[in-house]
């Protein structure tokens, strides 16, 4: 999960352009949820990054996984969610919604 921490100890508020595209990756990645298993498979992850318009979306799941996959059992389900969206965010900082096809 994403936070900003200021100099006097608190959290500031995350801008709300951020919390927007998280909430467009958010909804990119369940709709690749083909078999509506709750459950995003290597080919569905790969799916959305083709949807990012990633130039290698082969890697990016390979990462994903790396990041996300906390119990490798192949699958990133929904408690592993954010941590698909937020490495997303870190890959493409501030550039999804150029990205998303429409």
């Amino acid at each position: 999960m994403v936070f900003f921490y200021c100099n006097t100890g608190g959290i500031k508020s995350i801008p709300t352009s951020l919390l927007a595209e998280r909430d467009e990756i958010l909804s990119l990645f369940k709709r690749c949820d083909v078999d509506n298993n709750r459950k995003l498979s290597w080919e569905e992850v790969k799916a959305g990054f083709r949807a990012l318009q990633s130039r290698f979306p082969a890697f990016r799941t390979q990462r994903a996984f790396k990041v996300a996959d906390k119990n490798g059992d192949g699958f990133i389900s929904e408690a592993e969610l954010d941590e698909l969206v937020d490495y997303v965010l870190d890959c493409y900082q501030g550039n999804v919604a150029l990205r998303l096809i429409k």
